[in-house]
Order: structure tokens, then C-alpha cells, then sequence
């Protein structure tokens, strides 16, 4: 059956079904998202596939408990959220480490895991330029404690709604403003040297 062309909603009655190739289809739709998620958190390929694949290793699990009047994708970074929170807090000075820290190997990985502050129209000095203020941006994203660099990541870079990420991170909507708050705050001290 081809399940490219049903919603997530329809896909999941197929996977609820025992249809491992819907359940496969979910993956290959949400791997790579839920992996770059993962990633920014925690900055280190193999400890983002290991968390990426627990992640769905838990959706399959629950699956019959997925309440389809919330969207999929909350749902499931949802879930990849709260795996990788539980290991930060396990292993904060670890992962925490900038140095040494494995980066993405594949052109794929770097795409789906490298902060975006590039204007194709840039001249080879000004895009120089753009990388490094991606890299200083993400290092200071990552020196963030957890909750504040969860919301930054999925409200900056992921591009997701307040009333999302307060589903995602089970929290207030008013916490969700106010850790944003706070994290940019912090962001905006840590790089004010940037600033000419």
C-alpha cells in the first residue's frame, strides 16, 4: 500500500493494526525532524540516534494511547522532548561538553542540524562570516540549561507555535513565554560581543 498520500491520522489506524510498513512510513516521515530536534539539544550524533531511536521505540509502544485529536507531531516530539531532558538531567556535565563533541558527518546530517544564518547572495567573506555566528549561536544555545534551550530550539529554529511547545513540554502556556523570555535573555548576554 502506498501511504504517502494519507495523513498521519490514517497512517497511525493502519500502524495501530499491526502494519509494520505504516508503522515504518511514520518513521520515515518524522525521522529525520525528530532527530534534528534531538540533536540541537544535545549536540552529539550517536547519543541523538540512540536518543532518536528510543524515541520511537517508545511511540510504537504507546501508540494505542495516541489521542488523534492532538497533532502527531506534538505528540511525537512530545516524547523525543522528554527522552532527552531525562538524559540531560542524568548526564548534564557530559553532554553539556562543547569540546570533542561528535558533529554531524553526512551532508544530510549538517543540513538537518546546522543553524541557518545564510543568505545564498553573500559573498564568500560575508558567508564565512554567517557560519561562524551560526556556530557562536548554537555554542551558546547549548550552554543553556535544558528547559530554556528546549523552547529556544523548538520555537527559534523549529519554528513551532507557543500553544505547541507548551503541549510538547507539558507546560503553561505562560511558562512557555516566559523560559523564551528568559532564554533569550541569557542568548542575548552570552552574545553581546557580537555586537559592532
Amino acid at each position: 500500500m502506498d501511504y504517502g498520500k494519507l495523513s498521519d491520522q490514517d497512517v497511525i489506524l493502519y500502524a495501530r493494526k499491526g502494519r509494520d510498513s505504516a508503522f515504518r512510513e511514520l518513521i520515515r516521515r518524522y525521522e529525520r525532524p525528530v532527530f534534528s530536534v534531538i540533536y540541537r539539544m544535545v549536540r552529539n550524533r550517536e547519543l541523538a540516534e540512540d536518543l532518536a531511536q528510543e524515541t520511537f521505540i517508545k511511540v510504537l509502544n504507546a501508540l494505542d494511547r495516541y489521542n488523534p485529536k492532538y497533532k502527531f507531531s506534538s505528540w511525537i516530539f512530545k516524547i523525543a522532548h522528554n527522552a532527552t531532558l531525562d538524559h540531560l538531567r542524568k548526564k548534564q556535565p557530559e553532554t553539556l561538553s562543547l569540546e570533542g563533541s561528535p558533529h554531524a558527518e553526512t551532508q544530510d546530517q549538517v543540513d538537518a542540524t546546522s543553524f541557518a544564518a545564510v543568505d545564498n547572495a553573500e559573498s564568500p567573506e560575508d558567508y564565512t562570516h554567517s557560519k561562524e555566528l551560526g556556530s557562536e549561536i548554537e555554542a551558546a544555545i547549548q550552554r543553556l540549561r535544558p528547559e530554556y534551550r528546549a523552547v529556544i530550539v523548538l520555537w527559534h529554529i523549529e519554528g513551532r507555535p507557543y500553544d505547541e511547545i507548551a503541549e510538547i513540554m507539558d507546560l503553561p502556556l505562560g511558562t512557555v513565554k516566559t523560559y523564551i523570555h528568559r532564554g533569550r535573555n541569557e542568548l542575548r548576554g552570552m552574545l553581546q560581543h557580537l555586537r559592532h
